[in-house]
């Protein structure tokens, strides 16, 4: 679940990221009772409850003092609004106060009391809460992030008007933990016990000192054992690419880290045929990352996915997969995630084909529809409920994870390319041909003595046929392997038999036009 924390008021932060109080829950959700009744329900419905946390910083919560003419201000006027950007330049600003509910910064920026509510601000739509974070420490107070790829400037720097948190300081072996660290300890602790959560998302974990993470983990694990939750699981948001993110799980005890880089594109492009299907799948193969010749890894330590929330990667051009006319095929972008190595997550809507795209500052706010509409819906979800469990992408969808849950080799099983020959003759992995790759694309999942075969077809306007290879270890001429599912029902059932050819074990399958088939 993305954030359900209290947002700052006098901004439309509805997408959860600009928490002002975080100990509350946001009014236009309901209150922290209503969230603990939906994790029960949850529970009794066998679904465990994951929540997306914010570690590295506020809401806009306080303003920088705009009146102090220091010529490190990136001042412009926008529509006759002059708007200024304390960039980041490693020096703290002058900040003129908290923000009371309009956003003015009328509320002094000192530290409050904890054990006298007199000192405390008197309206808690304002400020920061609990208490303890109305301390000017616990800000870093250096301005916005220009440059996201600099250090320490994306550690230190203001995530746009988001305020940034100082955790500490030192290497991770000994790092020195600021209150403001602990302090949100105790809030996630808290929250674990009330709402009987299972796990948490951890945003913006590239933003956060390494140290400062690691000692989150073992707070939270360490917390969470001893309530007797042994499994607790926490992903962290990690940009930066494989390696980094490699290097970060490593080093902090995070359980996974989401796939928000190259998987996505890569996933999302061989499914439009407009990249060739090795550049996707080699991104499982980390022998480089961990120094063996094992892609296990991958099977339980990276969240995969397509669709997001941010899109990061498509800068201010955001566009969920199904978006230009592509809801033909997005049934097997869902699909090869599910059935492809790594924790498959959907992004809601993408099983329904929402196609929300736009363009320019803040077109994230395009990949947001609203689910079950109302009179805060976004764009074409305004007014109207969009969870159609008639929809045939939904109800394909449910049937391929069906298959899945029951099978032990599409979650747990190695993955392999497969080759394809048109002749029996020539055979190769899938490729672009002509600049569009309309083919047959299949790999198997093996474990042990026990193989399945997967084979989408790009083609969005005919079937496609192949001779596909499978493992000549496993099989033997004239074995039998049955179609036990296809988007053409009518194939379920359906036997092919194994051959040999110049020493390939190789069978004849037909895929549906822009559609999906599992053998086994």
């Amino acid at each position: 679940m993305s954030p359900i924390f209290k947002q700052v008021s006098f901004q439309q932060t509805y997408h959860g990221y600009g928490i002002q109080d975080f100990l509350q829950v946001d009014p236009h959700f309901g209150t922290r009772e209503d969230l603990k009744e939906l994790v029960r329900v949850a529970h009794e419905n066998g679904i465990y409850v994951i929540l997306d946390i914010i570690l590295n910083h506020t809401g806009n919560v306080f303003s920088y003092d705009f009146n102090d003419q220091s010529a490190r201000y990136d001042c412009k006027t926008v529509n006759g609004n002059k708007r200024c950007n304390p960039r980041w330049d490693n020096q703290n600003y002058k900040v003129a106060g908290f923000n009371d509910v309009q956003g003015i910064p009328t509320l002094p920026f000192v530290k409050s009391d904890s054990n006298d509510p007199t000192t405390w601000p008197q309206d808690t739509n304002a400020s920061v809460w609990p208490v303890e974070f109305q301390d000017p420490e616990a800000f870093t107070q250096k301005g916005f992030i220009n440059n996201f790829d600099h250090d320490p400037e994306f550690r230190e720097g203001d995530f746009f008007d988001l305020k940034d948190l100082h955790h500490g300081e030192g290497r991770p072996d000994d790092y020195r933990t600021s209150a403001t660290l602990n302090y949100l300890c105790k809030v996630f602790q808290f929250w674990i016990t009330f709402a009987d959560l299972d796990g948490f998302r951890i945003d913006t974990v590239k933003h956060m000192d390494v140290g400062a993470t690691r000692y989150f983990v073992s707070a939270i694990h360490e917390y969470a054992q001893s309530i007797s939750k042994d499994n607790f699981f926490l992903v962290g948001e990690i940009t930066g690419g494989r390696k980094n993110a490699f290097e970060i799980l490593e080093l902090t005890g995070l359980n996974a880290a989401l796939g928000i880089d190259d998987i996505p594109q890569k996933l999302e492009f061989m499914v439009k045929g407009t990249s060739n299907p090795v550049e996707y799948f080699e991104l499982f193969r980390n022998s480089v990352l961990v120094n063996k010749d094992s892609n296990t890894w991958f099977r339980d330590k990276v969240v995969t996915m397509f669709d997001d929330h941010d899109q990061v990667r498509k800068g201010e051009n955001k566009a969920r997969f199904a978006a230009g006319g592509h809801t033909k095929t997005v049934f097997n972008a869902l699909a090869l995630n599910a059935l492809t190595l790594g924790i498959p997550c959907i992004y809601y809507g993408s099983e329904q084909g929402f196609d929300g795209e736009g363009k320019g500052e803040g077109a994230d706010r395009y990949l947001r529809e609203a689910m079950f509409g109302g009179a805060f819906g976004a764009f074409r979800s305004k007014d109207r409920h969009c969870f159609d469990e008639d929809n045939s992408i939904y109800k394909e969808l449910a049937q391929v994870l069906a298959i899945r849950r029951q099978s032990k080799v599409l979650r747990r099983g190695r993955q392999f390319l497969r080759e394809i020959s048109g002749d029996g003759a020539n055979f190769g992995l899938p490729e672009i041909i002509g600049g569009q790759m309309r083919s047959v694309v299949p790999w198997s999942r093996i474990l042990s003595s026990k193989e399945v075969l997967i084979a989408i077809n790009t083609d969005d306007q005919q079937p496609r046929k192949a001779l596909v290879t499978i493992d000549a270890n496993l099989h033997l001429s004239g074995d039998k392997l049955v179609c036990i599912y296809s988007t053409n029902s009518a194939q379920v059932g359906e036997q092919v038999e194994v051959k040999f050819i110049a020493g390939r074990a190789v069978i004849l399958i037909e895929v549906p036009t822009a559609g999906l088939v599992i053998f086994e």
